[in-house]
């Protein structure tokens, strides 16, 4: 029994450089978007969050 693998080395690395762009692109985006938001409506944002959880906070 032959078993024949084969991997393609620029496709794994082209993977991994979308996921790493990808990632990067999104933790700036979060950060800039907590950045510039009003404080009410972060305060709301992680508010609502908490009880999404079902964690009582009040």
């Amino acid at each position: 029994m032959t078993t024949k693998s084969q991997t393609l080395a620029g496709s794994q690395s082209g993977q991994r450089i979308a996921t790493g762009l990808f990632a990067l692109f999104l933790g700036a985006f979060f950060i800039f978007g907590a950045g510039f938001a009003h404080s009410q409506a972060l305060h709301d944002t992680a508010h609502d969050v908490r009880h999404a959880f079902g964690f009582p906070c009040h």
